[in-house]
């Protein structure tokens, strides 16, 4: 449990402070829950959002998301894709995690979604991604309006996976999040941090499954659940077009790149064809191309 003790107490407390911040300027009055709202989020901080499934031949995928920054004449343009093969609770966390590095302007960023890091910046990218998701005073009270006590280590097991279920249905974090946020307030022990962590949330025959679908069945399997989502904003279609109008791309790449998000030129008055021979290969180059950055 190292990642606890690599951030000091006045980098906690600045991150509490800038997600506190970054929240209000949102509109999050009262510490509610962002949830599904992250999306949103983008489109008023003018983040362009890429949704496309990256699958990996490993057990961990390729890439949780990634922020990018390009420009359009004098006009920055900040774009995140997000790999839409991972569980919707950890796209939820990743787009959090990506915000850090847009609010602290540590640049473009290939981000591999890990309760495990040893990297400082992103140890403080998931503390911020946690805090701003569910921040720690309001964690804090709801444990304390629960049971009554701010200390959990007396609570039997079950009765902690049901509180934690509740916590994942109504914030939307990924359950290990949670469990590490019960641990970093102190309010679980050692021992049973590594209980909790060491559970597969995912398996359908576990209890920790059982329990979260007992709560909320259609939130639950909607956090547990990979989207898969392929598309983009009404933005970035108009970059694309406008690309292919100014002659910045040819035909064939008009085509490839539309074709990626599930629109085609027919769409906007352009009449092509294109060969699924050729979405084959743009689609095998596109998985390519994320590979090579790993």
């Amino acid at each position: 449990m190292n990642q606890f003790m690599n951030l000091t107490e006045m980098q906690i407390e600045n991150i509490r402070q800038l997600a506190s911040a970054e929240r209000r300027n949102l509109g999050f009055i009262g510490e509610i829950p962002i949830a599904n709202d992250i999306f949103t989020i983008l489109e008023s901080l003018g983040i362009l959002l890429l949704e496309y499934p990256i699958e990996s031949d490993s057990e961990k995928l390729a890439f949780s998301a990634a922020l990018m920054y390009s420009t359009d004449g004098d006009k920055e343009l900040v774009f995140l894709g997000l790999n839409t093969a991972d569980f919707f609770d950890k796209q939820v966390f990743a787009i959090a995690h990506e915000l850090y590095h847009f609010y602290t302007k540590t640049g473009s960023h290939l981000g591999r979604l890990s309760e495990d890091e040893d990297n400082s910046i992103e140890i403080l990218a998931n503390r911020f991604a946690a805090e701003f998701l569910l921040p720690e005073s309001k964690l804090k009270s709801i444990v304390l309006n629960n049971f009554k006590t701010s200390s959990l280590q007396n609570i039997q097991f079950k009765t902690l996976l049901r509180f934690i279920a509740r916590l994942q249905c109504d914030w939307w974090l990924p359950y290990r999040s949670l469990v590490k946020r019960l641990k970093e307030i102190e309010t679980i022990s050692n021992k049973q941090y590594e209980q909790l962590y060491a559970i597969d949330e995912r398996d359908k025959d576990g209890e920790y499954w059982h329990t979260g679908m007992a709560i909320n069945k259609e939130v639950f399997l909607k956090l547990n659940t990979p989207t898969n989502n392929i598309g983009t904003s009404p933005q970035n279609i108009e970059i694309i077009i406008r690309n292919f109008e100014d002659g910045i791309i040819d035909e064939d790449k008009f085509i490839d790149t539309l074709n990626l998000f599930n629109k085609n030129p027919n769409e906007f008055g352009y009449k092509f064809e294109v060969s699924p021979e050729d979405i084959d290969e743009f689609e095998k180059y596109f998985g390519e191309e994320f590979s090579d950055e790993n």
